[in-house]
This record gives structure tokens, sequence and C-alpha cells, in this order.
């Protein structure tokens, strides 16, 4: 008798043979593509089993954020660079400085665009990422491995532990022992169509849980309101007109009078909203914008205070 075959179900979930995938190399690419989006719905319903910690670790980083704390990514590979892709989408988003949402990929910025073979499985490199964010007890380190098993966030969590941050994991597989965090965040997506490839549905998932984890903080941090992103930082010119158009949304103000008011705060969205509805000035504003939300300031608006005085004024010498 020949040995028997090693069984898949001793692999991590994401490393098993995916039941629909011995024939997909058969299919037409038509059928490729919708057995792909079948993985993609499989990815969300994971997600969903993951909320309550996900709802636990959004809470985590507000109140971090509210305390000038910092929320801090690890990982590699795909995990590494969808970390990297969040933080570098929260600034324009949300109008936070880069300091409060950074990230660390195995491998440094050459890892962003091609393989660094050996940098995920370098344990003191993980570490050596959290002792260079100076981590402390007012962050919190979130370490991405879809595998739950990379040395690299491994390290990076362990020493984060020991600094007094917070830790978060976000993962496709069980942990094992030595994978510990203080929240864990488990989306089970199991077998990819092509097997280990974790870019497919656990990727889709990490991106998922990234986007709702900060996401979710900042809009409990005052960065949204009325499903508007009011913090944005309007660099470029489709960014000033969404500014403008928020503004005239906003406050029912003809678009000329808002373009006054927006330029009146300076290109803030939020400042310029809180004008219109408490009749104070951009100074005001922004000092009672340190310790309110805008929602709270909108609420409390003096009876008849409609319009800001700045751009009254600006329309009527117009």
């Amino acid at each position: 008798m020949g040995k028997s075959r090693p069984s898949s179900l001793a692999l991590p979930p994401t490393e098993r043979l995916h039941p629909l995938a011995d024939d997909l190399d058969l299919l037409s690419i038509e059928a490729i593509v919708r057995r792909l989006h079948q993985e993609d719905l499989a990815a969300v319903r994971a997600v969903r089993t993951a909320l309550p910690s996900l709802a636990e670790a959004a809470r985590a980083v507000a109140d971090a954020l509210r305390v000038g704390g910092r929320l801090l990514y690890v990982g590699a590979g795909t995990s590494g660079r969808l970390g990297v892709l969040d933080a570098s989408e929260c600034p324009p988003t949300f109008g936070t400085p880069p300091s409060r949402v950074q990230a660390h990929i195995a491998g440094g910025r050459r890892a962003l665009t091609r393989a660094v073979e050996g940098a995920e499985d370098d344990q003191s490199a993980g570490a050596k990422a959290v002792r260079r964010f100076r981590a402390g007890p007012k962050d919190v380190v979130c370490g991405i491995s879809a595998s739950a098993s990379t040395p690299y966030v491994l390290g990076a969590l362990e020493e984060a532990r020991k600094r007094g941050a917070r830790t978060v994991l976000v993962c496709c597989n069980p942990p094992g022992e030595r994978a510990r965090a203080e929240i864990l965040i488990l989306a089970p997506t199991g077998p990819e169509l092509v097997a280990g490839s974790t870019r497919l549905k656990a990727g889709t998932a990490t991106k998922l849980i990234l986007n709702a984890l900060t996401t979710a903080a900042f809009v409990s941090l005052g960065k949204v309101y009325r499903g508007r992103m009011v913090d944005v930082r309007p660099a470029n010119a489709k960014l000033q007109a969404r500014a403008a158009r928020m503004v005239a949304e906003l406050t029912e103000l003809p678009a000329p009078e808002a373009r006054r008011l927006l330029e009146a705060a300076e290109g803030s969205v939020k400042v310029a909203v809180a004008m219109h509805f408490t009749g104070l000035g951009p100074k005001e504003v922004r000092g009672k914008l340190r310790t309110q939300t805008l929602r709270t300031l909108v609420n409390a608006r003096k009876p008849g205070a409609r319009r800001n005085a700045p751009s009254r004024k600006r329309s009527q010498r117009a």
C-alpha cells in the first residue's frame, strides 16, 4: 500500500482546497467571474459574524483618537497593503492629520508594489515597527493577518502589549495560542477559489472590516454630518466643488451664497455650516467645534439665526 495523501483539513481554512475550485480552469470567463462574485458575497457574510467585535474595536479607536492617541496598522503582503490604503485615505476623507492613522508593512515601501521575500517571517521587524511608532497606552495597534499567524504581525502585537497599547487582530483564520490581542476580529472566509490566494475573498473581507473600523470611529467623533464628509479637505477642483455643494445642500443657500460662506470659513464645510446656523464668526465657531460636534451646534442654534452675517454682507455687496 502507498502512503495516504495528507488531508487538506490539516491546513488552515484559507489554505484548503475549495470544493468548487477543481473545475475552475475549465470554465468560461463569464462563469469564472460569476463564481468569484459568489465568493465575494461569502466574504460579506463572514464579516457579518464579526460585527460585535468590529464595533468594540471601532469604539476603542474612537476613544484613542479622542484623547490624542492613534490607530497604528501593521501587516504583511495584501493585508499590509490594505492597512496602508486605509491609513492613507483617512486624511482626505475625514480631515485628520496623517499622524492619527498610520501603517507599517513588512518589507517597507518597496513591499507596496512587489513581494519582499521573507519580510513577513521577521518577527523582530514587527516589534521594531511598533517601537518606531513609539506606541503607548493612548494608542491602538491593529495587526492585520489573514492567516492569523504572520510572524511580523505577531511580533508587533507582542511589542504593543508590552508598551501598554490596546491591541486588535483582524484575521480570517482562527488564531493559535501565539496570536494574542485584546480584541479579535475574525471573519472566517474559508478556502479560496485559488487555494491560498488571500488577496481574493479574505482580502475583500479585510477591506470591508477596515472600512467599517475607521469610518465608524470617525463618524462617532463628529467627522460626518447628515451623511456628508464635512471635514473633507478641498485640495483639488473635484473636492472644492463637493465642499461648495455640501454647504449649499446643508444650509439650503443658493450656490453663490454657499461659495461665499465657504470662503469666509476658509474652505471648511463644517465651519461654514456652523457659521450659518449659529450666526457666529469663524474663530468662535472653530473654538466651539473643539469640544462640540456640528450636530450639537446646529441643534442649539439661536432662534432666527439662519444665515451668517458675513455671508449676507458679501451677498449685498455683490
